[in-house]
């Protein structure tokens, strides 16, 4: 997401993107190519703070058959899915210590570095009691195509700032979990972080440290918004936000007088029917820290099911991140004598950066680059995987792209939430990797 300090967007951003992306709304269509790719191998772990409960050191004990708990590290191999379908991804759970893993957002940190928000952990309250939640600072080498990891922030509530119980309620500092919240966006500016959740949905101001200053529940037209998994649920009320459908993104508009939350899924009505082709976003005003009742609508594709994130330019438009709900190379999907495991079952159909001009409280699309057929002309690409694209073409067939940034100079940044350790869609058998993929607008077309 473009945040305060990053890059903005130069003239030739202004000049290319709105006619290259235009031109790029039929699959293949080469609006971008990918410039460079960092990758961050999927085993990589943060061993939890000093001070910190013991039952934090070993994580993912809850994965298992009816979240019961296993103390034996590495005793339980994790696959995509059940059986017939599901493929081994090659790690076991609990790990020792905390994966970095399911990056859901980034934001600029300034000189050449960046801040990346894991979520919830496992995917579900039930089974994420152990998973901390963190913020870390990372420098990306493009050109070694490597990850480091500088710092990481554990987010915590030692002010009891959420008026629910949380794990480690009883405890001084109060480190939070996937069991409380699920943090999916992100904006950075000078006092701290404000982070986007999905089990509310919440949004939440952390300072600098990584201590929880605020919290305030979503609210569209004067109510209460709910998905699930809010932690007061009505019984006389039904949620209107889909399970796995909170605040997905999160972006500053230019000039940071306003964040915009992007739902994750279309509302539901009483009787749990979605809103056709739409999206919800929410207007908050972090210099009074309330919701100002602005709404806008964001337009779906037919084929798609949701959005992974969204970014602001300097011009005001938007910049989404579109998905259908599969995962893997469209090229390996099963069938014609290709058998699971060896091959995608549900693989990806549909993946969309997607362009949206606001005049009113509709957005418009205005263009759509395919993300499962990219240009890779000069073969940048470190990483293809199993994949059936021809040289020069690259994809990303993650179950979960999630993290986007609008850079200058034509340039944007994507990466992946790996979903660790149950997404395999780069390789058939292997865990994902964390990638941080940087795409470029073609200028000889």
């Amino acid at each position: 997401m473009l945040q305060s300090g990053a890059p903005r967007p130069g003239p030739l951003m202004h000049r290319l993107l709105p006619c290259l992306l235009l031109a790029a709304g039929a699959a293949g269509a080469d609006g971008f190519e990918v410039e460079a790719q960092s990758v961050l191998p999927a085993a990589t772990f943060v061993p939890p703070p000093c001070g910190a409960p013991a039952d934090l050191r070993l994580s993912g004990k809850y994965t298992g058959p009816g979240n019961l708990r296993n103390d034996h590290q590495g005793g339980g191999p994790a696959t995509t899915g059940p059986a017939p379908d599901g493929r081994p991804t090659g790690l076991a759970l609990p790990f020792r210590g905390q994966p970095l893993q399911g990056i859901s957002a980034i934001a600029d940190a300034g000189r050449g570095r960046w801040w990346a928000l894991s979520d919830n952990g496992f995917g579900t309250r039930r089974n994420s009691p152990d998973a901390m939640l963190m913020l870390h600072r990372l420098r990306i080498d493009f050109a070694r195509g490597e990850v480091r990891r500088e710092a990481t922030l554990f987010l915590r509530d030692p002010q009891s700032v959420i008026g629910f119980r949380i794990t480690h309620e009883g405890t001084r500092r109060r480190f939070l979990t996937g069991a409380d919240l699920d943090p999916e966006s992100l904006v950075a500016d000078a006092g701290g972080f404000w982070i986007g959740d999905e089990f509310g949905p919440y949004l939440l101001r952390f300072d600098r440290n990584g201590v929880l200053r605020g919290w305030f529940e979503a609210r569209i037209d004067g109510a209460l918004l709910r998905s699930p998994d809010h932690h007061a649920p009505d019984p006389a009320t039904p949620p209107q936000v889909q399970r796995s459908g909170g605040f997905e993104a999160l972006a500053a508009e230019p000039g940071g007088a306003r964040l915009w939350a992007l739902l994750e899924k279309p509302l539901v009505d009483a009787q749990g029917r979605p809103e056709s082709g739409w999206l919800r976003m929410l207007a908050f005003d972090p210099r009074t820290g309330s919701w100002t009742g602005e709404a806008r609508r964001v337009p779906l594709a037919p084929d798609a099911t949701s959005v992974g994130d969204l970014a602001f330019d300097a011009a005001g438009d938007a910049w989404m991140l579109e998905r259908d709900g599969g995962e893997g190379d469209p090229g390996l999907a099963c069938g014609d004598g290709r058998p699971p495991p060896g091959c995608f079952a549900t693989p990806a159909r549909h993946r969309a950066l997607v362009r949206l001009r606001f005049e009113g409280p509709e957005g418009r699309r205005v263009g759509a680059q395919d993300l499962l057929d990219l240009a890779d002309p000069r073969g940048v690409a470190r990483q293809r995987g199993d994949s059936a694209l021809a040289a020069g073409r690259f994809g990303l067939p993650f179950a979960t792209p999630e993290a986007l940034a609008v850079l200058g100079d034509g340039r944007l940044l994507l990466a992946n939430d790996n979903n660790l350790p149950f997404s395999a869609g780069r390789f058939l058998h292997r865990a994902d990797d964390t990638e941080f993929i940087l795409l470029r607008a073609r200028t000889g077309r």
